[in-house]
């Protein structure tokens, strides 16, 4: 073997959301085509924070043991480069983030929202968050060997902000067979008892702003008898307005983190899965809902037209006239939907990455 990747294992130290999953599976299904390759040209390792919440378990991805990550910046801007240098290895970073200049790799822009979206980043924090992502966006366009990006949509934004090449540029999505492996939690039901007695709309995300909750609390407060169970966390000063909105609804169930297996659960026995985002890069839980045989209610913008085409019932994210159970009417193509599933798994995306590595690195 003549070449290195070296990846970024910045994401074992984060929870588990939409990126950290990406990465995760992309990592371990990686490892399982390595296993069937005899001649590969390249040699796979990942850094491990010292502290990272769990260390994966690879049988051809070497795992080299780093320090304490206190500093996602100081990590990915100097010590990863640092050991990238040391083992002689190319870069491969999948968070949005990666070294400076010409030691940056090859690197994951999910998507530009700081970007795209400045009047989301309103107080300090939001400022210097969007400041440190803008940063990362520009050096990864500029200087990234290749730029890896989860949808066309992306790729468009990013081509259209960066002026990047379509040589440099590739498309790599999500998927969602990790979610095969989660069994049904239904305590979630227990918790929330009114959930077992009554039909209702589920979503989840990050409670960002992008996540559109204004758009169901909208609706809600003109559809009393219309139920709807919201999970999630905020993550950093992003959290939308209206939560605070949200929880004084009698028709809406805040119900905070909720595991996998409750995710789960809950996808199945909804009405539907409803997800009013107005800027995704690909956007993973409609598929997951997808997979369990939920109808699925996505916002017409961004990437969700692209990724969900006749599978799923669009509404517009700026306006609320309208009817969810009516909508719930119109007749999907389970072709389509099977297509759709068929498409996006971590599978094929793990094998299309490995080939362009391969490609590049020979």
């Amino acid at each position: 073997m003549s070449n290195k990747i070296l990846i970024n294992g910045n994401f074992l130290c984060r929870n588990l959301t939409g990126i950290e999953r990406f990465a995760f599976e992309i990592c371990r299904q990686l490892d399982s085509i390595l296993a069937k390759k005899q001649n590969s040209s390249v040699e796979y390792a990942i850094l491990v924070p010292a502290n990272a919440k769990s260390i994966p378990v690879f049988n051809n991805i070497k795992i080299i043991h780093g320090k304490l990550l206190k500093s996602f910046p100081r990590w990915d801007l100097f010590y990863f480069s640092k050991m990238c240098k040391k083992h002689k290895a190319t870069g491969l970073n999948f968070s949005n983030t990666a070294p400076l200049s010409r030691k940056c790799g090859y690197a994951f822009l999910h998507d530009i929202y700081a970007k795209d979206f400045p009047e989301d980043f309103t107080s300090k924090k939001d400022k210097l968050i969007r400041l440190y992502s803008c940063i990362n966006y520009r050096n990864i366009a500029k200087n990234a060997k290749k730029v890896l990006t989860v949808s066309n949509f992306s790729k468009n934004q990013i081509q259209k902000a960066y002026k990047v090449d379509d040589s440099r540029i590739s498309v790599i999505p999500n998927g969602w067979d990790h979610f095969l492996n989660i069994a049904e939690d239904n305590e979630i039901f227990k918790r929330f008892p009114r959930l077992s007695e009554q039909e209702f709309f589920f979503t989840l995300g990050s409670l960002q702003k992008r996540k559109n909750l204004k758009w169901i609390a909208q609706y809600a407060k003109k559809h009393p008898e219309q139920t709807f169970a919201i999970s999630g966390k905020v993550i950093g000063g992003m959290h939308s307005p209206e939560i605070e909105e949200l929880s004084t609804l009698k028709n809406v169930l805040l119900l905070g983190y909720v595991s996998d297996g409750e995710v789960k659960s809950l996808m199945k026995k909804c009405l539907a899965f409803i997800f009013p985002s107005y800027y995704e890069g690909f956007g993973i839980p409609p598929l997951e809902a997808l997979s369990v045989g939920a109808k699925i209610i996505v916002a017409k913008s961004a990437s969700l037209p692209e990724i969900y085409g006749n599978a799923a019932i669009y509404i517009d994210p700026k306006d609320t006239d309208c009817n969810l159970q009516e909508l719930l009417g119109k007749q999907i193509s389970e072709e389509e939907k099977n297509l759709i599933l068929d498409k996006f798994t971590y599978q094929n995306s793990a094998n299309m990455l490995y080939n362009l590595l391969e490609e590049a690195e020979s």
